[in-house]
């Protein structure tokens, strides 16, 4: 079963995120499909840009789909969490234009992702922005420390993690987690004025600079351990 769904418009891809019945949490399934994507992304010729956004007007994405991992044994969790780290690096390092369009919560595993991404624009009147870790007792590896560590304030960071506090849109602005926040009617149309300007930049230079900021993530992508 298919849970996201890739279109173009114009230079830009969008991706849909459709599986708004399970909160389009990740699975094993899931992760497959979106590393099938990036492959896809990766090879597209010429200057382009990517949105992430989702159908569901409650949820951009609730992380881990729990109900699944919980049946798995527990010599699973290595293999998954690598699973995890791969796709968080694959992202920040897509050698395009990233946009997040976070339509609703923004939850735990899906707010890694969200960090993964080169910019997030949110609902300003629904949905939050979570990292819940601290209090389900799920410890972030160490690429996803580093991964949230993209979000340019620090000190939020340092926040939303050790708290686990939910924020909203104009919260989540003031703590620069996003760019902006726009009401549903005008949050997609932003989100894809946004990704048309950046896929005008030449995309062989905008990689080599996003590549030369996150140089660190480089090499923990060369490092992740195989199963």
């Amino acid at each position: 079963m298919a849970t996201m769904d890739l279109q173009k418009n114009g230079d830009v891809y969008v991706l849909t995120l459709t599986n708004g019945a399970k909160a389009n949490t990740f699975n094993e399934e899931v992760i497959a499909e979106y590393n099938s994507i990036l492959d896809e992304l990766e090879a597209a010729p010429g200057n382009t840009a990517l949105i992430i956004t989702s159908s569901d007007p409650k949820f951009w994405s609730n992380g881990i789909d729990l109900e699944w991992i919980i049946k798995k044994p527990l010599n699973y969790f290595p293999q998954f969490a690598f699973l995890l780290d791969n796709l968080y690096l694959r992202l920040a390092l897509l050698n395009m234009p990233t946009v997040g369009c976070l339509t609703g919560h923004t939850y735990a595993g899906a707010a890694i992702l969200a960090a993964s991404l080169d910019f997030r624009l949110m609902r300003a009147d629904r949905g939050f922005f979570c990292y819940p870790e601290v209090d389900i007792k799920i410890p972030f590896s160490p690429v996803m420390q580093q991964i949230v560590k993209l979000l340019p304030d620090q000190h939020a960071v340092t926040e939303l993690v050790l708290t686990g506090k939910r924020v909203g849109g104009e919260e989540a602005l003031k703590m620069k987690i996003v760019s902006a926040i726009y009401p549903e009617t005008e949050l997609f149309p932003k989100a894809l004025e946004l990704a048309k300007f950046l896929a005008q930049k030449d995309r062989k230079t905008y990689a080599k600079l996003k590549t030369g900021m996150r140089g660190h993530l480089v090499c923990l992508q060369q490092n992740l351990p195989s199963f």
